[in-house]
Order: structure tokens, then sequence, then C-alpha cells
């Protein structure tokens, strides 16, 4: 079984409190290694009132949590059963999970970014191009941009030196 995100659907204005409730039952039915993440959509909106600028969390998708979770006859009924949980989303008792382009979407408007990909490689080591159009080739590193994820090489094409710049998961260790 994977875990995937799922959306469930609540009674307005109790997403958060569907949260609370939901991971304290987590907690208490030892269900860790089902449910991992409960998540209450929500964006920053700025409002400017008299000269003041005020920043409040705006509901992205009022009514609706999303859990991260493996389906498990369990697993499923801790989640329906809990307190202001009016089913999850889905056809008839078969809940169906967001796309991961989908959940990807809505962390990032959220502002949760995925963990980013780490490099194990120095400036002036020797890679190899795992993909694109320069696959296969070795160069050596000469900077490294940990900021924007990408990485500048220099390989010799056509009897010349030429920087070219790649996403760190284009190159690997030699």
């Amino acid at each position: 079984m994977s875990k995937n995100w799922y959306v469930i659907h609540t009674y307005s204005g109790y997403e958060n409190k569907v949260k609370a409730n939901l991971e304290k039952r987590v907690e208490s039915m030892g269900m860790q290694d089902k449910i991992f993440r409960v998540l209450v959509p929500v964006e920053e909106e700025v409002e400017i009132k008299n000269g003041k600028k005020k920043v409040t969390q705006r509901k992205i998708f009022p009514g609706y949590v999303l859990v991260e979770m493996i389906v498990t006859d369990d697993s499923w009924h801790v989640v329906r059963n809990t307190p202001g949980v009016t089913g999850f989303v889905g056809t008839g008792n078969k809940p169906i999970p967001l796309q991961e382009s989908e959940i990807k979407a809505i962390l990032k408007q959220m502002g949760i970014e995925e963990p980013k990909p780490k490099l194990d490689i120095d400036v002036d080591q020797n890679v190899k191009v795992v993909s694109g159009p320069f696959e296969n080739f070795v160069g050596k590193v000469l900077e490294i941009n940990h900021e924007k994820q990408k990485v500048k090489v220099l390989i010799s094409m056509f009897g010349r030196e030429t920087p070219i710049e790649l996403d760190f998961n284009q190159v690997e260790k030699i």
C-alpha cells in the first residue's frame, strides 16, 4: 500500500477543529504509520485598511481538509469517524487520491515546498551528465547555485571547452 493525499469533506468552519481532532485520534489510536499529515489548505492574504497592512490566512478550499495517509479499513474508519468529518471525496466508500501534480500545486500555493535535492558535488570535481541534450558528456564543475538548483559545468565539445548550465538532477558524481 502506498501513501497518498486524500481530500476529506468537513462541516464548513470546522476545518481546524477536524485537523486537531484527527491529529489527536491518530496519536491516541497509534495510527502514525498509516496517517501522516493533516493540512487545512490556506494562503496568506494581505489587506490594507486605513493605511495599515494586515495579513490574514484565507482557506483555499473551505469545507475541505487534506490528509496524507495509507488507506486501510482501520485508517479509513479513524478519519471517517472523526467529529466534523462528513466523508472522503471519492466514489461511494472509495476515496480517490489526489494526483502528484495537484498536491504539489496546492503545497506551492500554501508556500510549502517539497524538500529540494541536495548536491554531493563540489566545484572542480568531474561529473557525468545523465540527462538532456548533453547526456553522457563528462565535464568539470565551475560553479554551483544552490538557490536555483543549477550547476555550471565545463564540457569539451568539438575540441572546445564550453560552459553549460544544468539542473542538479542532470549530473552525477564520477
